[in-house]
C-alpha cells in the first residue's frame, strides 16, 4: 500500500507540473495575453514595452515559466500586473471564504443525502423515494443563480429575516452567528445541487449491492435487516460514493462561481471571474493550480478510503505489484 501511494504521489506531482506548463503556455502565448494588457488607450507602445520588460514579459516563455516555477517553490505566487500587489494577499483570504461556504454545503449534503439514499434503497418507489427523485430532478434542472435570486427575493427582501448578500454585516466581521445567518441562503442553493447527485448515487449503489447473492444469503440466514444493511451491504456500497466525493473536492473552489457572484460572497470563484476580466494572469495561474491540487488530493484521499472501507482493494494492489 505504501509503495502504491508513493507511486501515485509521484504521478500526481508530474500531473501538476504538466498542468502548470500547459496553462502557463496557453495564457502567455494566446492573443490578448499578459503582454497585450498594457497596450491600452492611455499607454504608448513604447511605455508598454518598458513595463513588459520590467515585469520580464519580453523573455521567452520557457524562461518565464522557470522563473515563475522557482518563485512558486519558494512560496511566492507573484504580483498583479496592474497594481503590483502580492497575489497571496488577494488569493488566500478568498480560499478560506470559499472553503467555509462550500465545506458547509458539502457536509450538510452528505449528512442528508447519503442516509436518505440508503433508506430509499430499502423502500424502493415509496413516498420517500419519489420525493427524493423529485428533489434530485429539481436540483439538476434548476439554475443555481435563479434559485439564489428567488431565495433572496423571498427571505431577504420580502420577509426580511435573512441577510441579502455578503459574508458579514458591516461592523460585525468575525461574529459567528452573523456568519451563520449569511451562510443559510447560499448553502441552501449549493446543498440542493449536491443533494441531487449524492442521494441518487447512494440509492443506486445500495440497490446494486442489495441485489447480490451474498445479501440474499445473509437474509436467508435470518439476520436482522439492519445488520444486513449496515454490516454487509453498506461497506461495499460506499466505494462508488467515495469516488464521487473524492472527485467533488475541486467543486469546493470552482463550483461556487455563480453562487458567490449572486450572494456577493468574497470567495475564490468570484475572484477568478474578476481577475479574468481584469486579465490578471498571475492570479488565474495560482487559482488553476489550487484547483488542480484539489483534484490530486481528492483522488489520493479516495484511494486511501478505498483500502480502509474494503481491504480487498489493498490486497489486490499489493498482489498486482508483486506480480
Amino acid at each position: 500500500m505504501t509503495e502504491y501511494l508513493i507511486r501515485r504521489l509521484l504521478q500526481s506531482i508530474l500531473v501538476l507540473i504538466l498542468i502548470a506548463i500547459l496553462t502557463f503556455t496557453m495564457i502567455h502565448a494566446a492573443p490578448g495575453g499578459p503582454t497585450q494588457m498594457f497596450l491600452g488607450p492611455g499607454l504608448s507602445p513604447e511605455a508598454a514595452k518598458i513595463q513588459a520588460h520590467h515585469l520580464g514579459l519580453d523573455r521567452p516563455i520557457p524562461v518565464q515559466f522557470i522563473i515563475w516555477l522557482g518563485d512558486l517553490l519558494k512560496g511566492d505566487l507573484g504580483y498583479t500586473f496592474k497594481n503590483h500587489i502580492p497575489v497571496g494577499d488577494i488569493l488566500w483570504p478568498t480560499v478560506g471564504n470559499t472553503m467555509v461556504l462550500m465545506g458547509a454545503a458539502w457536509l450538510l449534503s452528505l449528512l442528508i443525502a447519503v442516509p436518505w439514499g440508503i433508506y430509499n434503497s430499502t423502500v424502493e418507489y415509496g413516498l420517500s423515494d419519489q420525493t427524493s427523485s423529485f428533489i434530485s430532478y429539481l436540483g439538476f434542472a434548476m439554475p443555481t443563480f435563479w434559485f439564489g435570486i428567488i431565495l433572496q427575493e423571498y427571505f431577504a427582501l420580502k420577509l426580511d429575516i435573512l441577510p441579502l448578500s455578503d459574508m458579514y454585516t458591516m461592523g460585525k466581521e468575525g461574529n459567528i452567528f452573523d456568519l451563520f445567518l449569511h451562510l443559510i441562503l447560499p448553502v441552501s442553493v449549493l446543498t440542493l445541487g449536491f443533494l441531487a447527485s449524492y442521494s441518487k448515487y447512494a440509492r443506486s449503489s445500495m440497490l446494486e449491492v442489495l441485489n447480490q447473492d451474498y445479501i440474499r444469503t445473509a437474509r436467508a440466514k435470518g439476520l436482522k435487516e439492519s445488520r444486513v444493511i449496515f454490516r454487509h451491504a453498506l461497506r461495499n456500497a460506499l466505494i462508488p460514493i467515495i469516488t464521487i466525493l473524492g472527485l467533488d473536492l475541486p467543486i469546493l473552489v470552482g463550483g461556487a462561481v455563480l453562487t458567490e457572484s449572486v450572494f456577493n460572497w468574497p470567495g475564490m470563484g468570484r475572484l477568478f471571474v474578476e481577475m479574468a476580466v481584469a486579465r490578471e494572469y498571475s492570479v488565474l495561474m495560482s487559482i488553476t493550480l489550487i484547483v488542480s491540487l484539489l483534484v490530486v488530493i481528492g483522488n489520493l484521499v479516495a484511494d486511501i478510503l478505498y483500502a480502509i472501507v474494503d481491504p480487498r482493494v489493498q490486497l489486490g494492489r499489493e498482489g498486482g505489484a508483486a506480480a
